[in-house]
């Protein structure tokens, strides 16, 4: 698939500057050289653990088609945010029996399909030299979206149908949480903006610790501990198939470990939007 082009085997140029094939030509090579930036893989503040374990070397593949194909940037990321609210709307498919394992493969298999995309986009929009700040807005929106559809999706999984009741209710708390969440992150750095201040404080992960000792011991158990990520598209989306292939092994009547799952995920999102907020607030990211 990879075409043989003149200089492919020169040094690569690291520069945004560099030269490189036109986006017909270029190779699976070029897609890795130019759309991944070195030491990718190890931001673990930016990159999701499922992009760092295999996404991230599926996704150069996926690139360069989108580059042959002729898709822009911000196409892929418009088909990230649909693949992300697709996925909640198929898991909250009406469904019984083993009809509710399919619903939950569904939204695992499109929540992979939306992780995917998430890298592809960023790859062409580097390759392209196409970032934007209304690229970073868009992507920032697909996974507000994503999150918040799939812990509705959740909700109605729960209730078993498209009707009312109080499992639909806690999938809307459980995304209202997940949102908050988001913008709470988001709004340290519209405050640190609208203040004059650069988007990052300075002291890089230190200014991320709470001054408080105590709040900081809290907040490194939390993280050793990780329930925070169940309300992620990612994890959520796995452990709603998990749900479903234990209600369907059990022969289950009712939904009962996929509404164990939600009154967890609404839990956690409750407290961790409380936890975020004071967490920031102890920190030194609004100084």
């Amino acid at each position: 698939m990879e075409a043989e082009l003149p200089g492919r085997d020169t040094p690569p140029e690291t520069g945004d500057d560099a030269p490189r094939p036109h986006r017909k030509g270029a190779t699976v090579a070029d897609v890795r050289r130019y759309g991944q930036p070195p030491g990718l893989k190890d931001r673990r503040n930016e990159e999701h653990w499922a992009g760092r374990l295999y996404m991230r070397d599926l996704s150069p593949y996926f690139a360069w088609l989108a580059l042959r194909l002729g898709f822009t940037p911000n196409q892929l990321t418009y088909l990230m945010m649909a693949s992300g609210v697709l996925a909640g709307v198929v898991v909250s498919l009406p469904a019984s029996g083993t009809g509710t394992l399919w619903t939950a493969l569904g939204g695992a298999v499109l929540i992979q399909v939306y992780l995917l995309l998430d890298c592809v986009d960023g790859e062409v929009a580097r390759y392209l030299r196409q970032t934007s700040v209304a690229g970073v807005f868009l992507d920032r929106i697909g996974h507000y979206l994503s999150e918040v559809a799939l812990l509705i999706g959740l909700g109605f999984a729960a209730q078993g149908g498209w009707e009312n009741g109080g499992w639909v209710e806690l999938g809307l708390i459980a995304a209202l949480g997940a949102a908050l969440i988001k913008a709470e992150t988001d709004n340290v750095v519209v405050a640190r903006a609208k203040s004059g201040l650069p988007a990052d404080p300075a002291g890089g992960d230190r200014a991320l610790r709470p001054r408080s000792t105590g709040i900081a011991l809290a907040r490194q158990a939390a993280s050793m501990v990780r329930f925070h990520r169940i309300i992620g598209a990612v994890e959520l989306s796995l452990l709603i198939l998990a749900a479903a292939v234990l209600d369907t092994v059990f022969g289950n009547a009712t939904p009962t470990a996929v509404r164990v799952l939600m009154v967890a995920v609404a839990a956690v999102a409750a407290v961790q939007t409380v936890l975020h907020l004071v967490s920031i607030l102890a920190s030194r990211r609004l100084k």
